[in-house]
């Protein structure tokens, strides 16, 4: 009889076990089901790279790069030409991007209120070599009022936007104070302060 007890607590026990496995290999498979599906992949890493976005961090003086040049064509979104030199002795904000980036879409909520409290003191270029309609219809779509460019020409050293989204934040001197790979939050209170900083030297 008290083996009879041990032998059904087992089975119990081994069910209870089994029920739990069986939940938690579905999960795993919803998961992995909705990461391969590409219609709810992006949103799910946009939302991700959204949580995970904290505000950049300045380079130290002594590793700051600075702009080789300012040789560099870009045209605006309305086919208007900006020469990079024109931009000498101004603090500049160069964000590489495309509109099937999930990080970048990431970070453009944010890039678009710093755009809107900043856009009179500093210079935003937002680059992409995407055809200017796709980009328009993104920037429509979201309600951005941000300033996008395609390059013309390359970019001078060491500015490169190889991998996506790449920023810079350079000095008036051309000097690289912030370079950030990947998504971050722009609109932190650090970067503010870093700006409002670089505006007075």
């Amino acid at each position: 009889m008290l083996l009879s007890c041990e032998y059904q607590l087992l089975i119990e026990n081994f069910k209870m076990k089994l029920f739990k496995n069986q939940w938690s290999n579905i999960i795993i498979a919803v998961i992995i089901l909705v990461m391969i599906i590409p219609s709810t992949r992006r949103p799910i890493q946009i939302f991700v790279n959204k949580l995970l976005a904290f505000g950049p961090s300045v380079t130290s003086e002594e590793e700051r790069e600075s702009l080789a040049d300012y040789n560099w064509v870009l045209e605006k979104n309305n086919k208007d030409r900006l020469e990079f030199e024109d931009l000498q002795n101004k603090v500049v904000i160069v964000n590489f991007w495309a509109t099937w980036c999930p990080p970048c879409i990431a970070e453009m909520p944010s890039f678009e209120l710093l755009y809107r409290d900043y856009k009179d003191k500093v210079e935003f270029l937002f680059v992409s070599s995407e055809d200017h309609e796709t980009v328009r219809g993104f920037l429509n779509r979201k309600k951005y009022s941000i300033p996008a460019y395609r390059p013309l020409s390359k970019a001078p050293d060491p500015l490169n936007g190889r991998t996506l989204p790449t920023t810079y934040v350079i000095d008036k001197n051309g000097a690289i104070v912030i370079k950030k790979i990947g998504a971050a939050d722009w609109n932190s209170e650090s970067l503010r302060k870093t700006i409002d900083k670089l505006l007075l030297e």
